[in-house]
């Protein structure tokens, strides 16, 4: 990987799921560093509010978008063509977009197994398929690949998640020994909780009865406390100093340590963490010993 430090204003970044959460503020944070965008959302609404706010802040910036449904294989792929002949200098790409889906794998369908390789996995290989000679064009470009606090352990009911997340972590690494002679650096990201739509927007399996899936986004919800502008300026440094992994907040970097401790129990002891630390907060809260029951 290259050690010299990324420069921002010296040409295009393309930001998946920029229309909130991470990418939303990923996108910020580039350009108040002088970065010009190519941002990337399903929803075109929300992706048009993030652009104009970009614009009104830095009119210095190139802004463009792109409304793509990442699980549609001939829509990204148009898009990457687009963004090939209308931004040549691209030297930052930013595969951020991901989706979340809930349910036992014996309940889950195929076709909802399918959905969150094709959005998590599939369009950032085939994105970065596609970008992969501009950014290698010349020394200096970088790549960030979003994985996930379940690219670290697989805890039960996110069978498709950490499928997906665990996939695009062994894929970074990999381009990032490949592409180190080209002076091309490869980050890997691992946010734990971070606060963003996604589990307002997670799907839930269509076997999985009503009551069961809400109270499932409910605790998934819980977890989401780092905030995601604190997130995106953690990416941010570690693109700018070519940072092999990010690992955003308590939540994923005790489960990375646990995933090397206890390779085959990690998850097992992470939830009894939690549970312990869970306990004592509400002992704490109702004045109780953390021993004592109610």
């Amino acid at each position: 990987m290259s050690t010299t430090p990324y420069r921002f204003a010296e040409g295009t970044a393309v930001v998946t799921g920029a229309a909130g959460g991470i990418g939303e503020n990923v996108a910020y944070g580039l350009a108040v560093r002088g970065s010009n965008l190519v941002l990337i959302d399903r929803d075109g609404d929300r992706l048009d509010t993030v652009a104009a706010t970009v614009r009104g802040r830095h009119p210095g910036v190139s802004v463009s978008t792109l409304v793509v449904d990442l699980a549609d294989r001939d829509a990204l792929d148009a898009a990457a063509t687009t963004i090939l002949a209308e931004h040549p200098r691209i030297t930052l790409l930013v595969n951020n977009a991901g989706v979340a889906l809930g349910g036992d794998f014996s309940r889950l369908t195929l076709e909802e197994f399918d959905w969150v390789m094709a959005v998590n996995f599939h369009a950032p290989v085939r994105l970065t398929h596609h970008l992969l000679p501009a950014l290698t064009a010349q020394p200096g470009g970088h790549l960030v690949n979003v994985s996930s606090l379940f690219g670290l352990i697989a805890p039960p009911g996110q069978s498709a998640y950490c499928a997906s997340k665990f996939g695009i972590r062994g894929f970074s690494e990999v381009l990032r020994t490949e592409l180190a002679e080209t002076g091309t650096g490869v980050t890997t990201v691992h946010p734990g909780g971070i606060k963003t739509r996604i589990a307002t927007d997670a799907r839930v399996g269509v076997n999985i009865p009503a009551d069961e899936a809400e109270q499932g986004k409910r605790d998934f919800a819980k977890l989401l406390t780092f905030p995601a502008d604190k997130a995106a300026e953690l990416i941010i440094d570690g693109i700018e100093h070519r940072r092999a992994r990010v690992l955003i907040g308590m939540s994923a970097k005790i489960p990375d340590v646990l995933a090397r401790l206890f390779p085959a129990n990690s998850v097992k002891v992470f939830s009894r963490l939690v549970g312990a630390a869970g306990k004592a907060q509400k002992a704490a809260k109702n004045k109780l010993p953390v021993g004592a029951d109610r």
